[in-house]
């Protein structure tokens, strides 16, 4: 295939690769795998390649040519890197600078290699939009576009750096907080345990305090109720016996007198009468204790002991005696 029938498909498929190139920067799916999206990447240290590989510049022009063309129905117009019909067109131009159909198709690409770099661009992937840019410079050092595109890279790159640095000063911060808080937490944490032991310090004390109380007290309690023991057995040993109380033997001892009223009525109840005798038998003084029921029988239980009378004794004595009262007694 001649090179002017390769220049002309290759112009006959620019009108539509500038469509779908065109079609990836207002968002959608790109065309070619540089459009696709990847993940934001620091800036690189290093310097942007050169725009076309030393293998491209060291290939023949008809190898060249091939090589264009293939990329070129492959839809490899400025990627990857040193396969890509930008790359052998410029290298062409370079063994060639006088033939225009070369000129023609480097034009033809620079708009779509423009909209690359826009996109790289934007996605912050700065390494492959220096080297779009490298390509663009290559074709038209004077391109409108190229210092509104470096300065992006410049700008863009200076942000990512500044985000880089503060999301390392925002890590920093935060595992700094975190250490001051495990700090806080193990201080606390230590400081509770301090505080619990020291309770328990202080209720195993208090415990044993009383305890100790408990068992001093028992033993002031023995040792009182020994001495108050000892005390009454000497008092016991010094305070002579009384003499036993006589023993009364009865002479007689008439029954009361059943009261009328409780006699009709049907009552029945019994008093306890204590009474004293006096030596010669004869009850000298007496007295209710308990009468039931109250206040019906005392006047005769105490008219009956009054006339009651033992057999002499040796001295004076004091006894209880009840009395019963049954209707039917």
């Amino acid at each position: 295939m001649s090179y002017v029938s390769f220049h002309g498909k290759a112009r006959l498929l620019a009108p539509t690769l500038l469509a779908i190139a065109l079609a990836a920067c207002s968002g959608q799916d790109a065309p070619t795998p540089a459009d696709a999206a990847a993940p934001a990447k620091a800036p690189a240290a290093a310097p942007a390649e050169p725009a076309a590989a030393a293998k491209v510049q060291s290939m023949g022009t008809d190898q060249l040519r091939d090589s264009a063309s293939t990329a070129l129905r492959e839809n490899r117009m400025y990627a990857p890197a040193g396969d890509n019909a930008m790359e052998y067109y410029l290298a062409l131009r370079d063994k060639l600078p006088d033939d225009a159909s070369v000129k023609s198709a480097l034009t033809d690409l620079q708009p779509y290699t423009l909209i690359a770099a826009e996109q790289s661009l934007t996605r912050e992937d700065f390494d492959e939009a220096q080297r779009l840019v490298a390509l663009i410079e290559k074709v038209d050092p004077s391109a409108p576009a190229l210092p509104r595109l470096k300065q992006g890279i410049s700008n863009g790159m200076q942000v990512a750096s500044r985000r880089t640095q503060d999301e390392a000063e925002r890590a920093k911060r935060d595992a700094e907080n975190r250490a001051k808080q495990q700090v806080e937490q193990q201080r606390l944490a230590q400081q509770q345990a301090a505080e619990a032991t020291a309770a328990r310090e202080l209720a195993e004390r208090q415990e044993a305090a009383r305890r100790e109380s408990e068992r001093q007290e028992a033993e002031r309690q023995a040792a009182a109720k020994r001495e108050a023991d000892a005390r009454a057995a000497a008092q016991a040993a010094a305070t002579p016996k009384p003499a036993a109380a006589p023993t009364l033997r009865a002479v007689s001892t008439p029954a009361p007198r059943y009261p009328a009223d409780a006699l009709r009525s049907g009552t029945s109840g019994e008093v306890l009468v204590e009474i004293t005798v006096g030596t010669d038998g004869s009850v000298t003084d007496a007295r209710i204790l308990r009468a039931s029921p109250p206040r019906v029988f005392d006047r005769e239980a105490l008219n009956a002991v009054k006339r009651w009378r033992f057999e002499p004794i040796s001295s004076p004595t004091t006894t209880r005696r009840t009395l019963a009262f049954q209707p039917n007694n």
